[in-house]
Protein backbone atom coordinates (compact mmCIF):
# COMPACT_ATOMS: atom_id res chain seq x y z
CA UNK A 1 0.00 0.00 0.00
CA UNK A 2 1.22 3.55 -0.51
CA UNK A 3 0.05 6.69 0.75
CA UNK A 4 -0.99 8.02 -2.81
CA UNK A 5 -0.81 6.34 -5.61
CA UNK A 6 -2.30 7.39 -8.84
CA UNK A 7 -3.39 5.51 -11.96
CA UNK A 8 -3.93 6.88 -15.65
CA UNK A 9 -4.61 10.34 -14.42
CA UNK A 10 -6.05 13.37 -16.72
CA UNK A 11 -7.11 16.81 -16.29
CA UNK A 12 -8.23 19.11 -19.34
CA UNK A 13 -8.86 22.28 -19.53
CA UNK A 14 -10.92 22.74 -22.87
CA UNK A 15 -8.89 21.13 -25.56
CA UNK A 16 -5.76 21.01 -23.33
CA UNK A 17 -4.94 18.46 -21.14
CA UNK A 18 -2.84 19.80 -18.21
CA UNK A 19 -2.23 15.84 -17.46
CA UNK A 20 -2.04 13.54 -19.73
CA UNK A 21 -1.85 9.63 -17.77
CA UNK A 22 0.14 10.70 -14.93
CA UNK A 23 1.15 7.88 -12.98
CA UNK A 24 2.63 8.27 -9.08
CA UNK A 25 3.30 5.86 -5.84
CA UNK A 26 4.61 7.69 -3.09
CA UNK A 27 5.41 5.40 -0.11
CA UNK A 28 4.14 5.86 3.43
CA UNK A 29 7.28 7.52 5.00
CA UNK A 30 9.06 9.37 2.31
CA UNK A 31 9.75 12.67 1.51
CA UNK A 32 9.03 12.68 -2.30
CA UNK A 33 10.56 15.13 -4.43
CA UNK A 34 8.13 16.15 -6.82
CA UNK A 35 10.22 18.05 -10.10
CA UNK A 36 9.50 19.22 -13.51
CA UNK A 37 9.59 22.42 -15.53
CA UNK A 38 6.68 25.09 -15.22
CA UNK A 39 3.81 24.13 -16.65
CA UNK A 40 4.12 20.24 -17.05
CA UNK A 41 1.60 19.54 -14.16
CA UNK A 42 3.29 19.65 -10.94
CA UNK A 43 0.59 21.94 -9.17
CA UNK A 44 -1.93 20.60 -10.88
CA UNK A 45 -1.72 17.34 -9.34
CA UNK A 46 -1.14 18.48 -6.35
CA UNK A 47 -4.56 20.27 -6.41
CA UNK A 48 -6.27 17.48 -7.33
CA UNK A 49 -4.77 15.56 -4.63
CA UNK A 50 -5.68 18.01 -2.50
CA UNK A 51 -9.05 18.29 -3.61
CA UNK A 52 -8.84 22.12 -4.63
CA UNK A 53 -9.93 21.22 -8.34
CA UNK A 54 -11.11 18.23 -10.06
CA UNK A 55 -9.65 15.29 -12.44
CA UNK A 56 -11.28 14.82 -15.88
CA UNK A 57 -10.51 10.82 -15.23
CA UNK A 58 -7.93 8.35 -13.95
CA UNK A 59 -7.64 6.91 -10.01
CA UNK A 60 -6.30 8.34 -6.98
CA UNK A 61 -5.58 6.70 -3.55
CA UNK A 62 -4.63 7.71 -0.28
CA UNK A 63 -3.76 5.10 1.73
CA UNK A 64 -5.89 2.32 -0.45
CA UNK A 65 -8.70 4.30 -0.24
CA UNK A 66 -10.34 6.60 -2.67
CA UNK A 67 -9.55 10.10 -2.71
CA UNK A 68 -13.05 11.32 -1.89
CA UNK A 69 -12.97 9.03 1.55
CA UNK A 70 -14.05 11.79 4.17
CA UNK A 71 -12.29 10.54 7.10
CA UNK A 72 -8.79 9.95 4.53
CA UNK A 73 -9.30 13.40 3.47
CA UNK A 74 -8.70 15.11 6.77
CA UNK A 75 -5.80 13.37 7.65
CA UNK A 76 -4.15 15.68 4.69
CA UNK A 77 -2.55 19.16 5.11
CA UNK A 78 -1.01 21.66 1.95
CA UNK A 79 0.50 24.60 1.75
CA UNK A 80 -0.23 25.77 -2.42
CA UNK A 81 0.97 29.13 -2.70
CA UNK A 82 0.47 31.15 0.06
CA UNK A 83 -1.19 30.52 3.29
CA UNK A 84 -4.62 32.54 3.90
CA UNK A 85 -3.52 34.68 7.29
CA UNK A 86 -4.98 38.16 8.41
CA UNK A 87 -1.94 40.62 7.84
CA UNK A 88 -2.92 42.82 10.50
CA UNK A 89 -3.82 39.77 13.12
CA UNK A 90 -0.63 38.35 15.04
CA UNK A 91 1.33 34.93 14.07
CA UNK A 92 -0.90 33.42 17.42
CA UNK A 93 -4.14 35.42 16.42
CA UNK A 94 -4.03 34.01 12.77
CA UNK A 95 -3.59 30.20 14.10
CA UNK A 96 -5.51 30.61 16.69
CA UNK A 97 -8.59 31.26 14.30
CA UNK A 98 -7.78 28.48 11.82
CA UNK A 99 -7.73 26.19 15.02
CA UNK A 100 -11.33 27.41 15.68
CA UNK A 101 -12.08 26.85 12.04
CA UNK A 102 -11.05 23.04 12.19
CA UNK A 103 -12.85 22.65 15.22
CA UNK A 104 -9.42 21.80 17.09
CA UNK A 105 -9.64 21.11 21.04
CA UNK A 106 -7.21 22.53 23.52
CA UNK A 107 -6.43 25.35 20.86
CA UNK A 108 -4.38 27.22 22.90
CA UNK A 109 -1.80 23.67 23.42
CA UNK A 110 -1.92 23.00 19.80
CA UNK A 111 -0.76 26.51 18.80
CA UNK A 112 2.25 26.42 20.95
CA UNK A 113 3.46 23.18 19.90
CA UNK A 114 2.80 23.75 16.45
CA UNK A 115 4.82 27.15 16.63
CA UNK A 116 7.30 24.90 18.89
CA UNK A 117 7.70 22.54 15.62
CA UNK A 118 8.11 25.39 13.17
CA UNK A 119 10.67 27.28 15.23
CA UNK A 120 8.20 30.10 15.22
CA UNK A 121 7.66 30.49 19.20
CA UNK A 122 9.50 33.27 19.49
CA UNK A 123 7.38 35.48 16.70
CA UNK A 124 3.91 34.40 17.64
CA UNK A 125 3.18 38.23 18.49
CA UNK A 126 4.39 39.50 15.48
CA UNK A 127 1.99 40.96 13.13
CA UNK A 128 2.05 38.21 10.12
CA UNK A 129 2.38 41.30 7.51
CA UNK A 130 6.14 41.88 9.41
CA UNK A 131 7.04 38.47 9.11
CA UNK A 132 9.81 37.55 6.39
CA UNK A 133 8.93 35.04 3.57
CA UNK A 134 10.22 32.29 5.54
CA UNK A 135 8.72 32.69 8.80
CA UNK A 136 5.40 32.93 6.34
CA UNK A 137 6.26 29.87 4.77
CA UNK A 138 7.13 28.48 7.94
CA UNK A 139 3.14 30.04 9.74
CA UNK A 140 1.35 28.00 6.07
CA UNK A 141 3.42 24.63 7.33
CA UNK A 142 1.86 24.65 10.87
CA UNK A 143 -1.27 26.18 9.21
CA UNK A 144 -1.21 22.68 7.26
CA UNK A 145 -0.02 20.61 10.36
CA UNK A 146 -3.30 21.78 12.52
CA UNK A 147 -5.05 18.27 11.90
CA UNK A 148 -1.89 15.74 12.67
CA UNK A 149 -1.93 14.69 9.02
CA UNK A 150 -0.75 11.67 7.65
CA UNK A 151 0.00 13.03 4.20
CA UNK A 152 1.53 16.88 3.70
CA UNK A 153 1.47 18.49 0.54
CA UNK A 154 3.87 21.37 -0.49
CA UNK A 155 3.88 23.52 -3.71
CA UNK A 156 7.22 25.38 -3.63
CA UNK A 157 7.70 25.47 0.08
CA UNK A 158 11.33 26.78 0.01
CA UNK A 159 11.57 28.85 -3.71
CA UNK A 160 12.94 32.52 -2.71
CA UNK A 161 14.00 31.83 0.96
CA UNK A 162 17.39 33.20 2.02
CA UNK A 163 19.83 29.98 3.41
CA UNK A 164 18.55 30.49 6.71
CA UNK A 165 15.19 30.22 6.41
CA UNK A 166 15.55 27.29 3.64
CA UNK A 167 17.77 25.56 6.25
CA UNK A 168 14.56 25.81 9.05
CA UNK A 169 12.45 24.43 6.12
CA UNK A 170 14.29 21.38 5.62
CA UNK A 171 15.00 20.54 9.62
CA UNK A 172 10.90 21.20 9.94
CA UNK A 173 10.49 18.27 7.35
CA UNK A 174 12.83 16.06 8.17
CA UNK A 175 11.63 16.57 11.77
CA UNK A 176 8.19 15.11 10.31
CA UNK A 177 9.12 12.29 8.11
CA UNK A 178 11.06 10.91 10.92
CA UNK A 179 7.69 11.10 13.03
CA UNK A 180 5.77 9.14 10.27
CA UNK A 181 4.28 11.76 8.09
CA UNK A 182 4.73 11.34 4.10
CA UNK A 183 5.35 14.59 2.55
CA UNK A 184 5.04 15.24 -1.51
CA UNK A 185 7.03 18.60 -1.73
CA UNK A 186 7.49 20.21 -5.27
CA UNK A 187 10.80 22.81 -5.61
CA UNK A 188 13.28 24.24 -8.32
CA UNK A 189 15.72 24.47 -5.98
CA UNK A 190 16.96 20.96 -6.84
CA UNK A 191 20.30 21.16 -4.37
CA UNK A 192 18.05 21.56 -1.82
CA UNK A 193 15.72 18.34 -2.45
CA UNK A 194 18.35 16.44 -3.01
CA UNK A 195 19.19 17.25 0.75
CA UNK A 196 16.03 15.40 2.21
CA UNK A 197 13.96 13.61 -0.13
CA UNK A 198 14.00 9.60 -0.53
CA UNK A 199 12.34 9.26 -3.27
CA UNK A 200 11.56 11.23 -6.56
CA UNK A 201 9.21 11.85 -9.20
CA UNK A 202 9.69 13.91 -12.39
CA UNK A 203 7.08 14.93 -14.77
CA UNK A 204 7.11 16.30 -18.09
CA UNK A 205 4.40 17.25 -20.36
CA UNK A 206 1.61 15.73 -17.70
CA UNK A 207 3.13 12.63 -17.43
CA UNK A 208 5.63 10.84 -15.04
CA UNK A 209 8.77 10.04 -17.01
CA UNK A 210 10.97 8.80 -14.10
CA UNK A 211 10.23 7.41 -10.49
CA UNK A 212 13.22 6.71 -8.36
CA UNK A 213 14.50 6.05 -4.77
CA UNK A 214 17.21 8.22 -3.90
CA UNK A 215 19.82 5.74 -3.77
CA UNK A 216 18.64 4.13 -7.22
CA UNK A 217 19.41 8.29 -8.24
CA UNK A 218 22.78 8.17 -6.36
CA UNK A 219 23.54 4.82 -7.97
CA UNK A 220 22.56 6.41 -11.74
CA UNK A 221 24.26 9.97 -11.01
CA UNK A 222 27.30 9.81 -13.67
CA UNK A 223 30.91 10.36 -11.75
CA UNK A 224 33.84 12.70 -13.26
CA UNK A 225 37.29 13.39 -12.93
CA UNK A 226 37.62 17.36 -12.54
CA UNK A 227 40.86 18.71 -13.23
CA UNK A 228 42.26 22.69 -13.05
CA UNK A 229 45.33 23.45 -15.32
CA UNK A 230 46.39 26.72 -16.96
CA UNK A 231 45.91 25.93 -20.88
CA UNK A 232 42.45 24.38 -20.68
CA UNK A 233 41.58 24.29 -24.47
CA UNK A 234 45.28 22.49 -24.74
CA UNK A 235 44.58 20.20 -22.50
CA UNK A 236 41.09 18.88 -23.73
CA UNK A 237 42.55 18.29 -27.17
CA UNK A 238 45.12 16.31 -25.27
CA UNK A 239 42.34 14.51 -23.11
CA UNK A 240 40.31 14.07 -26.16
CA UNK A 241 42.65 11.79 -27.72
CA UNK A 242 42.36 9.37 -25.03
CA UNK A 243 38.69 9.83 -23.45
CA UNK A 244 34.78 10.53 -25.05
CA UNK A 245 33.36 12.87 -22.89
CA UNK A 246 35.52 15.83 -21.82
CA UNK A 247 33.74 19.31 -20.78
CA UNK A 248 35.09 22.09 -19.81
CA UNK A 249 32.06 23.58 -16.76
CA UNK A 250 31.45 26.41 -15.23
CA UNK A 251 34.14 27.18 -13.30
CA UNK A 252 37.21 26.40 -15.91
CA UNK A 253 37.48 23.12 -14.57
CA UNK A 254 37.91 20.48 -17.54
CA UNK A 255 35.23 17.25 -16.02
CA UNK A 256 36.60 13.72 -17.88
CA UNK A 257 33.11 11.70 -17.09
CA UNK A 258 33.30 7.84 -16.57
CA UNK A 259 37.17 7.61 -16.64
CA UNK A 260 38.80 4.75 -15.23
CA UNK A 261 40.55 6.58 -12.10
CA UNK A 262 42.61 10.05 -11.63
CA UNK A 263 45.62 8.33 -11.20
CA UNK A 264 45.79 7.17 -14.89
CA UNK A 265 44.71 10.79 -16.18
CA UNK A 266 47.59 12.34 -14.09
CA UNK A 267 50.26 9.96 -15.72
CA UNK A 268 48.36 10.38 -18.98
CA UNK A 269 48.80 14.35 -18.34
CA UNK A 270 52.31 13.81 -17.33
CA UNK A 271 53.46 12.21 -20.32
CA UNK A 272 52.06 15.42 -22.37
CA UNK A 273 53.62 17.48 -20.19
CA UNK A 274 51.05 19.07 -18.69
CA UNK A 275 50.85 20.07 -14.79
CA UNK A 276 48.21 19.60 -13.19
CA UNK A 277 47.18 22.77 -10.56
CA UNK A 278 43.95 20.61 -9.08
CA UNK A 279 42.05 17.61 -9.41
CA UNK A 280 39.37 15.70 -7.65
CA UNK A 281 36.94 12.85 -8.39
CA UNK A 282 33.29 13.81 -7.60
CA UNK A 283 29.38 13.08 -9.35
CA UNK A 284 26.79 15.07 -10.74
CA UNK A 285 24.19 16.64 -9.02
CA UNK A 286 20.22 16.64 -9.13
CA UNK A 287 20.17 19.01 -11.40
CA UNK A 288 22.90 18.16 -14.23
CA UNK A 289 20.90 14.56 -13.95
CA UNK A 290 17.43 16.51 -14.27
CA UNK A 291 18.89 18.13 -17.13
CA UNK A 292 20.41 15.17 -18.88
CA UNK A 293 17.17 13.78 -18.63
CA UNK A 294 15.02 16.54 -20.30
CA UNK A 295 17.91 16.25 -22.98
CA UNK A 296 17.56 12.19 -23.28
CA UNK A 297 13.07 13.32 -23.43
CA UNK A 298 14.04 15.65 -26.15
CA UNK A 299 15.69 13.33 -28.69
CA UNK A 300 13.09 10.10 -28.31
Amino acid sequence: MYAIEINNLVKSYKEKNALNGLNMKVPVGAIYGFIGENGSGKSTTEKIICGLIHKTSGDIKLFGSDIDDVDIRYNMGSLIEAPGCYPNYSVWNNLILHALNLGIKNKEDEVRKLLTLVRMEGAASNKYKNCSLGMKQRIGIAMSLMTNPRILVLDEPINALDVDGMRIVREVLVDLASKGVTILISSHILGELEKIATHYGIIRHGKMIKEMTASELDRDLRSYVAIKVKNIDNTKSVLLKKYNNVVIDEGDYIRIYDASSSSDISSYLYENNIIIEEITTNKIGLMEYYNDLMMEDNNE
